[in-house]
């Protein structure tokens, strides 16, 4: 098979993971800078450009959008997608994910647990805010944050109230959530490839922090799942429509609550902290069901 990872930096962990253990089964790799295509959307025959040559026919494609990019990235896979390239993960349901509000609400008409959250326009309504995610502590979440940046944990209702009416000044959307003490600032990070979890990380956040994310210091160890853990999270990436995803997942009183479904995780803490090789269980999922147009969406929507 000739595969095509969609990556800015062919240099990146992530992508280094996947090129050797696609090569280690004899495929072809060809890394591919969204930035650096055009595309020819000539109905008859579409096409991609990449530096001045344009690209062969993939069998199947890795997207690894970051999310500064994640527009133009975007516009190129469903360019693949409309060539009958195969995506591992379909532009449709990366962009649900990169849009935290709407792949709430995908995840709560599901009936997926999830911390109370809470949304709001008009500057008269923070205080339906606060109390709708029963007080302070809580956490705010910028929409456009990734990686654990622009999320703030208000210890008190006079925080909440200042840091929300900064936000607004700067016009910036944001999420009001409930903060789920019981934690102890870890959250679960499952990796799910297909219909199944194929391993999973304890993130701990370091002493004075309550974000976990390893790129602010937290820790990793490995863990063992309950099964309604592993329920949740193939429940939660297949709700968004991802074949592959971290779901981070919070350990409430009452159950798995899940924080966020990220469309492109990161190999480097769940390979470490687990000793699994999921690139190549990233690279077995495509061989078993890359086909030429077999996407949902086929590049519609």
């Amino acid at each position: 098979m000739h595969i095509a990872i969609l990556s800015r930096n062919r240099q990146l962990y992530s992508t280094r993971r996947l090129i050797e253990a696609a090569q280690q089964r004899e495929h072809e790799v060809t890394v591919v800078d969204p930035l650096k295509c055009v595309m020819d959307v000539t109905s008859h025959r579409p096409a991609v450009h990449h530096r001045g040559d344009i690209l062969p026919r993939f069998d199947a494609v890795i997207p690894r959008i970051g999310a500064s990019v994640t527009f133009y990235a975007l516009a190129v896979l469903r360019q693949f997608e409309v060539m009958g390239v195969y995506p591992v993960n379909e532009s449709v349901a990366i962009g649900r994910s990169r849009d935290k509000l709407r792949s709430l609400q995908l995840l709560a008409r599901a009936g997926i647990g999830l911390p109370v959250t809470a949304f709001a326009h008009s500057p008269d309504d923070t205080k339906t805010l606060v109390r709708l995610v029963g007080g302070a502590p809580l956490v705010l979440k910028l929409l456009q944050g990734t990686q654990g940046r622009g999320v703030v944990l208000a210890e008190t209702t006079k925080a909440a109230e200042s840091v929300i009416d900064a936000f607004r000044e700067l016009d910036a959307n944001f999420l009001v959530q409930q903060f789920i003490r019981e934690a102890g600032g870890a959250d679960v990070r499952a990796f799910v490839v297909g219909d199944r979890v194929v391993a999973a990380m304890l993130r701990q956040a370091k002493e004075g922090e309550f974000r976990s994310n390893l790129h602010r210091g937290g820790s990793a160890s490995v863990v063992k799942l309950t099964p309604q853990e592993r329920a949740t999270a193939v429940r939660a990436a297949k709700t968004v429509g991802l074949n592959v995803a971290g779901v981070d997942i919070v350990r409430g009183k009452e159950g798995p609550l899940v924080l966020e479904v990220n469309s492109s995780p990161g190999l480097e803490g769940i390979e470490r902290a687990t000793g699994k090789d999921v690139a190549a269980m990233v690279i077995d999922f495509i061989e078993k069901k890359a086909r030429p147009h077999g996407t949902k969406t086929r590049g519609k929507g």
